[in-house]
Parts: C-alpha cells; structure tokens; sequence
C-alpha cells in the first residue's frame, strides 16, 4: 500500500470512528479529570500538584528496602511463580488512586474519563504523550489487549473484570468499556485502575526466542510504562530499579513530587531476624515493623540511640486491614460453622496482646473495622430490608445477636469460652474419645495444620494450640519457605493459615474475588477460605451496585454481618500505626496522605544528611 493510500485509510478510520454511534454517546458527556466512588474529587482540574507532596522534592540517591522469603518471576499478571517485589513500580495505570482520598483517581495514561449517570459504560482518552519504556506511543489497540490478556491469565483478574463485557476503540486516542448492568460506580473506577501493557512486546519473542505469553512465569524483565525499569536482577535475592529520567509522566501535576529516588534496591532476607540485623549494619535503610515485640523493645541498638536511625510512627485514616486465621473450607471438618464457631472461643487474643503485643494492638469486631462500614448493634434501616430476603439463608443470630469476637480478659472467662466450645463441638458431633475429639460416625480424630512460612509466628500460635489441645482439638505447625507457602496456597493445600485483606472505605467488586462463590472454585484467587454462600453472594452484588453512600454503608453492613456469623475467620487484630524505623538519610513532606504513608512515592535522597551521615559513620 502507497503512503497516500496509507493516509487516506487512516482518515477514514478516524472519520468512522468520530461518528459512531459510541463516540458520539461519549463525547455529549462531561469529561472528568480524576472520579470518586465516595463524593467528589478533592483536587480541581487545574491542579498543580497534590498538596501532600514536595513539589521540588530532589532526584536522584539510592534507597536500599529488604523482603523476606525469595522470588522466581517478574511477571506481576501470572498466576504462575512467585512475583519480585515491587515489580508494579514499572507499570502505569488509566487512572492513578490518590494516597489522600478514599477510592479517588486521577487521570495518569488517560487524561479524562466521561460516564453517564446509569454507569452504563466509561470512556477514556488517552494522553497523546503516554510512552511505553521503549518509547512506543500507548495505543487503544493497548488498552484492548491489556484488559483480554490479564483477564485469560488470571482468574482473579477475570473474576474483577466480569461485568466488563466488552471494550471498544471509539476513537483515535479513546476507548470505551462496557458493562453487563448499569448502575455501579465502581465498574468505571476499576477499569480506570486497570494496568497497561505493551501489546507489540508481549505479542514478541524473548532473547531465547520463544514466544512471550502473560499467563506464565519469567525472569525477563517486561516492558511497562511506568517511572522505572528493572535495572538488575539476582534471582531470588535481590532486584534494582532505575528512575526512567526521561519518563513521559514525570511533570504532569498528578506525578510532581513523587517517584523520586533514583534507584531503589530491593535484597531479599529468608526471614525477619535477618532483615532485622541489616537494618541494625545499615546494610537496608528503611523498614516498615510489623512486629509489636520488635517495636516495643527491639529499637535499642546503638545507631537508634545515637540518633542515626529514627523511628516514625504514622496513623492513617483507612480502614482497618483485616486478619485473621482462615479456615479452609474445602475441607469437610470445617464445614459445619460450630466447629469454626468453637476454634474461635479457643483463641485468646487479650493475654496475647497483653503479653506478647505490648497492649499496642486492637482487636477486630469486623471485616470492615474501624469505620462507618462495620456492622454495629442489631440490623435496622435499609440494612434489615436487605437482610430480610435472606432470612432463612443465614445465621439465626444475624438478626438477634450484636457480633463481637470472643473475649477473655480473666481467666474465668476463658474457661467459660472453652466450655462453649466444647459444647458446640459436641452438637456438632464432635465428641472426646481418651481426651482426643473424634467425629461420633467417622472416627475421623479433629486436628489442624497451621501453614505458615514465618517462625516468628509460633508464639502467636503455641498458647492458641494450647488452649485447642484443652479441648480436645490438636493442632501442629507446618513451616515452609515462602515460595512453597504461596505455591500451596493458591492451589488451596491447607487447613488453616493467617489470611490479611486490605479493606477499603469504598468496597466493591473486589468482594466478589475474596468471599464470592466464583472465586471459591478457581486457582490462586483471594477467596482461599473457599467460602460458595447464595447469601454472601447476593449482599456483594448489592454492594457493588450500591445507588448511593447509604446504600453502600448498610450493604457493606449486611455482607459484613453475614460473613461474622458463619465463623469464617478468627479474627485477630490489627494496628492503626504504621511504624516506620529509617537511617536518617531522607527527606520527607511536612505531612503525609491520610489513606497511606506513600514512602517509596513521596520521600527522597537527602544529600546533605547522607554526606553527614556517612562522616558520622566514619567516626564510628
């Protein structure tokens, strides 16, 4: 084909594509800058720069992070391997969430978005700037195979993705995804949450030349269109990233102040004692502490006591992560929720958090804790209506009983928590034979495998395996590296492990991929306890397509109640601080996002206070 015929097909394809039927639906829209699912942006659309960040913040310096355990994969959309960390640094989104805002995103590879006010599709126009890391411009074509590709090579993705029934080029530089229902606000914001990736190079041939394929594992480092690129990469131990300097994003308003260290090494630690004594050597500079132990009287090496490692503690206003034992339900000893029921009246939280937590940790009541979501007293409103068609689908106790986890803040009552126990065990058929609960028609003995891949979590467990063994009920801790502990879990080979699912103030379809019975019968989902519950499902659907903020609140309430009475978790605790313990080498802004501490975003090299800290070291 000639040059001029080229053209003229091009033209026409343009001419086409500006009078369809779908870009002319979109284009009688408002187009939008950033979208909420709660409110409004908070932030107009001749914004400068976000107001948490320093907009003249340096580039450049090297900030040296830890992980535990190992990795063999750099690809994040594979279910396959397990992913290096902080692999999504590479990548860039349609939309970027804001670390201020409760579920708020902003216009990144596309400039605006326009909907209708039944949701029924989102439209995005791309940035006539948005560059690959090869400098290959962002095309529709993009778009369209990054949303089919992630959705064959995750089920997990597929199962996000579902109401997604189609996404179409309407447009030179536009896209438009449509939805199986109208009337979710949370279809457009996911999509707009949705990472690009390159079609010219996942459809290409590695340096071995076999053909690339999203669905599996690899080492070589893909393509994104992210502020950074993979630099180095030792397998399993540890990776770099260089700041792309050039990078197409980096002045837009939405990016001014962030992603500004040069380099970011990432070495892997086999656990937590190690990485700690890195820490302790200045061989990793930062650490956010997970441990309340550690914290509370681990913090006293010299470096800390001379001043050159600081401790920072940040409160966030999210809420609350959940955590918990999960059970799996896959396996029938769990299935009937007494015997769930009666393994939680075994755990005493209150001695733990007195004695091996510092008093420093709450306990969960919810799986939405910490905020207007969680579900409080008995069920009134518009939550009871929704609750009402499922009355003779869930507990009983849904509509009687206000939710709290057990307590046993003396030892009275505990020992009257173990003697419900014992009495739900027995209901449910389980009965003790010479001290050891065995099922009355199979002989079948109760016992637990705990799967866990951290020792440091055993003197969580012991005094919880104590109280089970009072109970007749025996409980033994298998310990595997951190790439067989994922490896079974997203193949569901466990009884019961320590599960954590970040919460957020603007739940959706994300449910659905955590408690949903789709998900339950896929690899490598989120809902690994295995929960197929009609009920849960039709609360998540109407979480997702909740009309309102009120409607979102008293679904999110009814799902959250039905989920606490079938004892699916022990619910554990969680922490309203973010503990930070750093060498004292960085900048940082005068305050940080109220969703997220957003170090690895906000922070920077500071140049004068590593010079010092390095002669102070000298001395040393």
């Amino acid at each position: 084909m000639s040059r001029s015929s080229t053209t003229l097909a091009v033209m026409a394809f343009l001419v086409l594509a500006l009078a369809s039927p779908a870009h002319a639906e979109a284009s009688a829209l408002q187009r939008r800058h950033a979208m909420a699912k709660i409110g409004a942006p908070a932030t107009p659309a001749d914004f400068k720069h976000f107001s948490w960040v320093t907009p003249m913040a340096p580039k450049g310096g090297v900030i040296r992070l830890s992980g535990t355990g190992a990795f063999d994969s750099l690809n994040q959309h594979s279910i396959q391997g397990v992913v290096a960390p902080a692999v999504s640094l590479i990548d860039a989104t349609l939309m970027t969430p804001s670390p201020d805002e409760p579920a708020t995103a902003y216009g990144l590879i596309a400039e605006w978005v326009a909907y209708p006010d039944d949701f029924s599709f989102a439209t995005f126009g791309l940035r006539a700037e948005a560059r690959f890391a090869d400098g290959s411009p962002i095309t529709p074509e993009d778009i369209v195979y990054s949303l089919d590709e992630q959705k064959r090579a995750s089920p997990a993705v597929a199962i996000y993705y579902r109401d997604v029934t189609a996404v179409e080029i309407t447009g030179q530089r536009e896209v438009t995804f449509r939805f199986a229902r109208t009337g979710s606000r949370d279809l457009p914001y996911i999509v707009g949450l949705l990472t690009i990736i390159p079609r010219h190079w996942w459809q290409g041939k590695d340096l071995g030349g076999v053909a690339r394929d999203l669905a599996k594992s690899t080492l070589e480092p893909p393509m994104g269109a992210g502020p950074y690129r993979i630099k180095t990469v030792d397998r399993g131990r540890s990776i770099s990233y260089e700041r792309i300097t050039d990078w197409w994003g980096k002045d837009l308003p939405v990016n001014v102040g962030q992603y500004n260290f040069g380099e970011l090494h990432v070495t892997m630690y086999r656990d937590d004692v190690p990485e700690f004594e890195a820490l302790k050597t200045g061989d990793i500079d930062l650490k956010e502490e997970g441990s309340s132990k550690k914290w509370a009287t681990g913090y006293v090496f010299p470096a800390v006591r001379e001043g050159l490692v600081k401790r920072l503690e940040l409160r966030t206003q999210t809420v609350a992560s959940l955590q918990g034992f999960a059970f799996n339900l896959r396996r029938p000893k769990f299935a009937d929720p007494r015997v769930r029921h009666a393994i939680a009246l075994a755990y005493d939280f209150e001695s733990a958090n007195k004695s091996l937590f510092y008093g420093l940790y709450k306990r969960l009541d919810s799986y939405f804790d910490n905020s207007q979501l969680a579900a409080r007293g008995l069920p009134t409103g518009r939550e009871l209506e929704l609750l009402e068609p499922l009355r003779d689908k869930v507990p009983a106790d849904v509509f009687t009983t206000p939710f709290t986890s057990p307590q046993a803040v003396t030892a009275n009552d505990l020992r009257r928590n173990l003697r419900e126990a014992g009495r739900l065990l027995d209901a449910a058929g389980w009965k003790v034979v010479n001290g050891i609960r065995r099922h009355e028609r199979t002989g079948e003995a109760l016992s637990i495998e705990f799967l866990n891949y951290d020792t440091q979590f055993d003197r969580i467990v012991l005094p919880f395996k104590h109280n089970l063994a009072r109970i007749g009920i025996e409980l033994t801790i298998r310990i595997n590296d951190a790439t067989q502990y994922e490896n079974r879990l997203k193949v569901y080979d466990f009884d019961m492990i320590s599960d954590f699912f970040p919460q957020s103030h603007a739940p959706g379809t994300e449910q659905r991929e955590r408690w949903g019975s789709e998900a339950a019968s896929k690899p490598a989902t989120s809902n690994r306890i295995g929960i197929a519950n009609p009920a849960v499902d039709a609360l998540i659907e109407e979480v997702v397509f909740a009309r309102s903020p009120e409607d979102l609140i008293a679904a999110t309430r009814a799902l959250d109640r039905v989920l606490l009475w079938n004892h699916y978790m022990v619910l554990q605790w969680y922490n309203p601080t973010s503990w930070i313990a750093y060498w004292d080498k960085f900048g940082r802004p005068d305050r940080h996002p109220s969703q997220d501490p957003s170090v690895l975003t906000t922070w920077w090299w500071d140049q004068a206070a590593a010079a010092k800290l390095g002669a102070t070291h000298a001395k040393r």
